[in-house]
């Protein structure tokens, strides 16, 4: 039997290159007006996010290595991706992220000491998205935070405030999963609702090559994008570390799910430049080559080279890095002002009402405790 040939590939929206030169792909084409309509701004603020975002990578990676937290999830290298979709999203929009979108929920307004705390073990649960701009907890059980935005995106739907034709009120979810987890159901599962109730959502997938140790390339044999599309739904594969074009396909998807027209599939294609997380040694499943083949696609340098080309000044890079080190540094410092947990906090939230059985274990605990030191003697 001779072997069927397949072509499993998909063209790839971009507009800067690599070397930081606006040339958008032929698939760019129908999104370069959005970034024609950013004024100077805008485009300087996605550049003074993704340093942000690079020095508070540092900051948390120094705090877990000098015991101070428990864990730290990086995202050096995924940063165009995450601001530019953030960017995109309107405060009206409900944003579901996994572990490593630090950058995006402080976009959102949140405190990114809420983050650290959760890692360092002083909390039990994350924050009210209410009061941070509808961005909502972190989600460390990979993909089931894919069915909570598809659930989401059909109460929005129910409740008639999606498909009004005012884009100033009309809301979309906007979910963020890695390519790990397409491989678990619950992601599977999520598109089917979504793809049957035309759910007013966008999936954006960080392809960023690795699901700790497992490549992509053994995960699928063809590119994630081609996942959206089998459910019937737009599927569009970007180069993720573009910021411009991370930006302008993700406002389109939104745009186009707050006005009813369903869901989209978005595949960022970046890197994880650093370790999975803090616990984890990436040396041991790949090369150096590959990490700096990856490092020529800095997203960040990338972005910069465009900005001095359009005549951004050297302040103004020293402005932001300045910023960016002030920023982390007091994060650092509030993060080490964390006070520790009681005991009793592991049993206060485990039922809404005061529990016989959370009663009978803490007594347990505090018999436990007081026989280490013989003061129940």
């Amino acid at each position: 039997m001779v072997a069927r040939e397949r072509d499993f590939t998909v063209p790839t929206v971009q507009l800067l290159t690599p070397e930081g030169q606006l040339r958008p792909s032929a698939e760019a084409e129908p999104y370069l007006h959005l970034v024609e309509a950013l004024d100077d701004v805008t485009l300087e603020q996605f550049y003074r996010d993704m340093v942000t975002s690079r020095r508070l990578d540092v900051a948390g990676a120094n705090l877990q290595r000098q015991g101070q937290l428990a864990l730290w999830v990086p995202s050096h290298g995924q940063e165009a991706a995450q601001v530019g979709s953030a960017r995109a999203s309107r405060p009206q929009d409900h944003l579901f992220p996994s572990y490593r979108e630090h950058i995006v929920g402080i976009i959102r307004g949140l405190d990114p000491v809420a983050i650290l705390s959760l890692l360092r073990g002083a909390t039990l649960g994350g924050w009210d998205p209410a009061q941070n701009g509808n961005f909502h907890l972190y989600t460390l059980v990979l993909a089931s935070q894919t069915l909570h935005a598809t659930g989401y995106a059909m109460g929005i739907q129910f409740d008639g405030a999606s498909g009004t034709g005012d884009p100033e009120s009309d809301a979309a979810v906007l979910v963020y999963y890695g390519d790990g987890s397409t491989s678990q159901g619950d992601a599977s599962e999520a598109l089917v609702f979504a793809a049957s109730y035309r759910t007013p959502q966008v999936f954006f997938v960080q392809n960023n090559q690795w699901a700790i140790s497992v490549p992509v390339s053994r995960q699928s044999p063809s590119p994630l994008a081609l996942r959206g599309t089998g459910f019937g739904m737009p599927s569009v594969q970007i180069d993720g570390n573009d910021v411009l074009a991370s930006y302008a396909v993700t406002r389109q998807s939104l745009e186009e799910a707050r006005a009813g027209e369903g869901p989209s599939f978005i595949e960022a294609v970046t890197y994880r430049m650093g370790a999975h997380t803090t616990a984890d040694d990436p040396t041991k499943y790949r090369t150096q080559d590959e990490v700096d083949l990856w490092t020529t696609r800095d997203p960040i340098t990338r972005y910069r080279t465009w900005l001095e080309g359009r005549g951004a000044s050297a302040a103004f890079f020293d402005e932001v890095d300045a910023e960016a080190q002030d920023f982390a540094a007091d994060v650092r410092r509030r993060a080490l002002e964390l006070p520790s947990p009681t005991r009793e906090t592991i049993f206060e939230h485990v039922y809404h009402e005061p529990h016989p059985l959370m009663a009978e274990q803490y007594a347990w605990l505090d018999r436990f405790e007081r026989s280490l030191d013989g003061s129940d003697a």
